[in-house]
């Protein structure tokens, strides 16, 4: 008889594909991870807040009613009337994405190419959802901080100044304002100035303009409008993919420290492909919905 291979002992000569699948999903939530981390530092977000199962999205309006403080000696100090009104909003939902790459693309491409490079726009195009959200988000808001000025300077300067005004009323500190404006208006003015535009996210963005912090520039954003919203005022909302879906046989590999989004990668031998799986949850949220500033060119008002 010829030589017989022992099928007890392990093979050493074949590739470890577990291994290199678990590198890709670390790779992929760390990198998706660093981002947000770096892209919260130039927004001023603070600390994200977990959602636990079962709780809504809430924001907030206040206001207080001050009474006269010229108060008699002995009388009876007159209470402010404080009002804060709570305003729910829809459930944050889990978002689930998956990426399908062929075999028949990895023959024709190579796998770096095929894979990496599909791993590479996958991320992409889930940080710009989150992103786009949120302009969607402070794009319908309004506020009785919306007006109307003549250019676009004083705009973003009128913008900053209405954010700063309503949180002193509200005697809430802010450390920083962001502002967001639409890409072309921002060009028109940068144009003729020394300035430097820096990049991260996917998002263009220019610091210590005008009196704020940050200003994000988005084709998002309508052209003649410019958004102010206190950085203190932007809250990260997530849900944890490794919290309780392990129980349903579901584990996604994630980032470990803030969980923003679980990711999984495995082969179909029925149609030969290598399939990669997203979970994630994410919104930016503003705390106070009118404590967002929204001014609008108009140069005959």
């Amino acid at each position: 008889m010829g030589n017989v291979e022992n099928l007890t002992t392990p093979r050493t000569d074949l590739p470890n594909v577990f291994t290199n699948v678990t590198a890709r999903e670390i790779d992929f939530v760390t990198r998706f991870g660093t981002s947000w981390q770096a892209l919260a530092e130039v927004l001023g977000i603070m600390n994200p807040v977990k959602k636990e199962a079962g709780t809504k999205l809430v924001s907030y309006t206040a206001s207080v009613d001050l009474e006269d403080g010229d108060v008699p000696e002995g009388a009876v100090i007159p209470y402010s009337k404080a009002t804060v009104v709570e305003v729910a909003h829809a459930d944050l939902e889990l978002e689930k994405y998956a990426k399908a790459v062929t075999v028949e693309d990895v023959n024709k491409y190579g796998a770096k190419i095929a894979v990496q490079k599909t791993d590479d726009a996958f991320l992409n195009e889930l940080q710009t959802k989150v992103m786009d959200d949120f302009y969607g988000f402070i794009e319908a808001n309004d506020s009785t901080l919306d007006g109307t000025e003549a250019t676009w300077q004083m705009a973003v300067a009128m913008a900053i100044g209405k954010v700063r005004d309503k949180f002193k009323k509200m005697r809430k500190n802010i450390s920083s304002i962001v502002v967001f404006v639409n890409t072309l208006d921002a060009y028109k003015y940068l144009g003729s100035t020394d300035i430097s535009i820096q990049s991260l996210f996917g998002i263009d963005y220019v610091q210590n303009f005008m009196g704020a912090q940050t200003m994000i520039l988005s084709s998002e954003i309508k052209e003649g409008e410019v958004i102010a919203i206190p950085a203190d005022n932007i809250v990260l909302y997530y849900i944890d993919p490794s919290s309780a879906f392990a129980e349903l046989g579901l584990v996604y590999t994630t980032d470990g420290d803030t969980n923003l989004i679980g990711f999984h990668a495995e082969g179909n031998y029925n149609t030969a492909v290598g399939a990669s799986f997203a979970l994630m949850g994410i919104k930016l949220w503003a705390e106070y919905v009118d404590g967002i500033s929204k001014i609008t060119v108009n140069a005959n008002p």
